[in-house]
């Protein structure tokens, strides 16, 4: 498919990364009024007690409405320590962990970074190089509000949007046993607990709608 509109988003779930992998071309929202409670300054993991969601604490706008590149992080909470320490008690025995974790920890060590979009944007470039997606991925100059496949709104923790080009592909997960699998959690449940088998599981998630309305694996 030629090309997807996304948001930014922290550690992005695994929707967000189908979509990278199914389109030849991404471009991320600069442009684009805050919202919140999204994925922008959200993800989804799994814990010993079901699905956790960690949020990045963000300065308040002075004014009503603030770009999402403008959104600046706040350092309430010591968010960065807590975020670490739930990542490692979630994945510190999956199988993967231990081969990551040097590399995603200076991200929550104090690695100087003044706003969310791009904290949330080298994120999304290491974890693309971990998992070898070479996505062609660009920036808006301007918001367009009518745009192909367009999913910067419609990809939500709580409000899913209608994707008939996404059917979670089920993997191994730690708390599987307990809390049966659980889908479209951030794309570092995958990557821990899969590996280098990350873009297989993003294979086997995305679909194409055929005309007469069954789909099909759709590949690169």
């Amino acid at each position: 498919m030629a090309e997807v509109y996304l948001s930014s988003a922290y550690l992005a779930p695994v929707q967000y990364y189908a979509k990278l992998f199914s389109h030849d071309t991404a471009y991320v929202e600069t442009a684009e009024n805050y919202l919140k409670q999204t994925y922008r300054n959200r993800c989804l993991i799994a814990g010993a007690n079901g699905v956790l969601a960690l949020t990045v604490p963000v300065v308040k706008p002075a004014t009503e409405k603030c770009l999402t590149k403008d959104i600046r992080l706040s350092d309430h909470g010591r968010w960065r320590h807590l975020h670490w320490q739930a990542l490692v008690s979630a994945y510190g025995q999956s199988p993967f962990f231990e081969y990551y974790r040097d590399d995603l920890a200076p991200f929550y060590a104090g690695r100087p970074f003044d706003f969310l979009f791009d904290f949330n944007e080298a994120l999304r470039q290491h974890i693309c190089e971990w998992i070898d997606l070479s996505s062609d991925v660009r920036y808006t100059s301007h918001y367009a509000p009518d745009v192909p496949n367009d999913f910067r709104e419609a990809l939500r923790p709580k409000h899913p949007g209608a994707d008939r080009t996404f059917r979670p592909h089920p993997y191994y997960q730690v708390f599987r046993e307990k809390h049966g699998f659980l889908p479209n959690l951030s794309i570092v449940d995958l990557l821990f607990n899969m590996g280098p088998e990350t873009v297989c599981v993003l294979q086997q998630s995305v679909q194409r709608e055929s005309e007469n309305g069954s789909h099909s694996y759709a590949g690169r």
